[in-house]
């Protein structure tokens, strides 16, 4: 493993990132992203763009609904991890979704990033269910969620429109039970 590899990866609030910082690190990484994100406009890649997603990461927060957060290795802005469209009442649920720095893929930061984003979501916000859609192309991500015991649960015709299509996506959920009963990683 080398040196980077062994930083310390923790999650900070959206919120707090720079909105210089942010769009430094999508600006970086456009190319990279664009394959598993929906279409982005010029806008999203404007300072004006980031500042207005860090006051909507804000209020997600204070309303319960979405919880975002800057994946940090050390001091670097290394990546984004999300609990999005929380339900509370019987289902207890959100979607799990994250994204690694292009120079920084394959080194563990999003297994580490998820690791403790399921933490947050099992102990500290008390849900019971955390689901996550990969694209079947994307054999990575679909790693980062086994290793972190999410469980495959299904296959959903053109689910997300991405990058311009409605893309397939493999449907995988990991339960308060599971997560319990899961090694722990981090």
């Amino acid at each position: 493993m080398a040196k980077s590899d062994r930083a310390a990866v923790s999650l900070r609030p959206w919120e707090s990132v720079d909105a210089a910082d942010a769009l430094d690190f999508y600006m970086r990484n456009r190319e990279h992203l664009a394959p598993w994100e929906p279409l982005r406009t010029d806008a999203f890649f404007t300072l004006d763009h980031h500042a207005e997603a860090r006051r909507a990461s804000e209020l997600e927060r204070l309303n319960g609904r979405g919880y975002g957060y800057a994946v940090m290795l050390d001091d670097r802005l290394a990546g984004r991890a999300s609990l999005s469209e929380v339900s509370r009442g019987a289902f207890q649920s959100a979607y799990c979704g994250y994204l690694t720095d292009a120079a920084l893929c394959g080194r563990g930061v999003a297994t580490r990033a998820v690791a403790q984003l399921l933490r947050l979501a099992f102990v500290d916000l008390r849900l019971h269910r955390v689901q996550a859609a990969v694209m079947p192309r994307n054999a990575p991500s679909q790693r980062v969620l086994e290793k972190n015991a999410f469980m495959r649960i299904g296959m959903s015709p053109r689910y997300l429109f991405i990058n311009g299509a409605w893309e397939d996506h493999i449907l995988y959920a990991i339960t308060l039970e599971d997560f319990a009963s899961a090694p722990q990683r981090v």
